[in-house]
């Protein structure tokens, strides 16, 4: 080979890795959307239209929230299984779309780890342990020899089969060695309410929606169900402190399709995390009971992948189907 051609194919490549190079540093060029999976107005579109507004500030594009509800959380997250990996179609899901919809429903139109790529662990959901005034237990020991006494007789209400309530008093009854009786319902809302009213005398839910009826007397807050104390319920025990090993988190995370660019992912990691660093970002989040959290793409990947695997084998073990 002749000198100046290997000048000539020695430039072309040069030109390539330049060419490549600078594409990767001109993202964005255009606008990005976040899929939110869910109706406006509850604590994942919130938090998704704060990173909006965060992101457009720091990248220089629009950044929209876009709501694609129904089907759990599928139809949404489906469509961003099926989009571009080129950063401009981005998720806000959860531990529920990505690590149990796939045991609960046939026919799924994405696996909920392979067809995504992890950016970056977003929040936690302070998830109470909560029951009925006239339940006879000051904590969570009384409560569990109340329940082994009583076999059958303590109901407690969920949002359906297969919901996180459901899921968070079947390992329950697993770790304590009882057996209480499930009363579905259809929503959060009405499972609340009941227990409130005494229909039902326990409930494993987001203090969202439990704690204003603590603060009220109406229900009694027993304990959280995270491997650690809630920094925004300091004095409140885990589960897991009578009951060892005994854990379910409820998080957010923000995704891309499948086989995101490495860099991307990366950068997209490194504004996500500073937005959540935001003291405005982290009172709006802490007031609706949810803890933001900063994680690396790697760390969320093995977190999804462990959850996944936790959780479908638990549904599947149940025969528990959503449909």
């Amino acid at each position: 080979m002749t000198l100046p051609i290997k000048k000539l194919l020695g430039g072309l490549a040069a030109g390539l890795v330049f060419a490549a190079s600078a594409a990767q540093a001109a993202w964005p060029e255009k606008p990005i959307t976040i899929i939110v999976p869910w109706a406006a107005g509850g604590s994942t579109d919130i938090l998704a239209r704060m990173l909006s507004e965060g992101l457009t500030q720091s990248l220089g594009q629009p950044v929209v929230v876009e709501n694609r509800s129904g089907a759990s959380g599928n139809i949404g997250t489906a469509f961003v299984a099926r989009a571009k990996p080129d950063g401009y179609t981005l998720l806000v899901g959860s531990m529920s779309t990505h690590t149990m919809n796939q045991a609960l429903y046939t026919n799924m139109p994405f696996d909920g780890v392979k067809d995504f790529t992890p950016i970056a662990e977003l929040a936690l959901v302070t998830n109470t342990m909560v029951v009925h005034p006239s339940v006879p237990a000051k904590d969570l020991k009384e409560f569990v020899a109340y329940a082994k006494a009583n076999p059958d007789a303590v109901a407690y209400a969920s949002a359906g089969q297969g919901s996180t309530n459901h899921l968070s008093a079947v390992l329950f009854e697993r770790a304590a060695g009882v057996k209480m009786m499930h009363v579905p319902y259809r929503g959060g809302a009405p499972a609340v309410m009941d227990t409130v009213a005494g229909r039902t005398q326990v409930l494993f839910s987001a203090g969202t929606q439990t704690l204003p009826h603590v603060q009220s007397g109406k229900l009694k807050l027993l304990a959280v169900t995270e491997a650690e104390r809630s920094p925004l319920l300091p004095e409140v025990p885990t589960v897991a402190e009578t009951l060892p090993g005994y854990e379910l988190a409820v998080w957010y995370g923000a995704f891309g399709p499948a086989d995101m660019p490495p860099e991307l992912t990366a950068r997209l990691n490194k504004e996500i995390n500073a937005i959540l660093k935001r003291p405005d970002v982290i009172k709006k989040m802490n007031d609706m009971g949810v803890v933001l959290t900063e994680t690396t793409p790697e760390q969320f990947g093995t977190l999804l992948a462990q959850d996944a695997q936790k959780y479908g084998k638990l549904i599947k073990e149940l025969g528990i189907t959503a449909e």
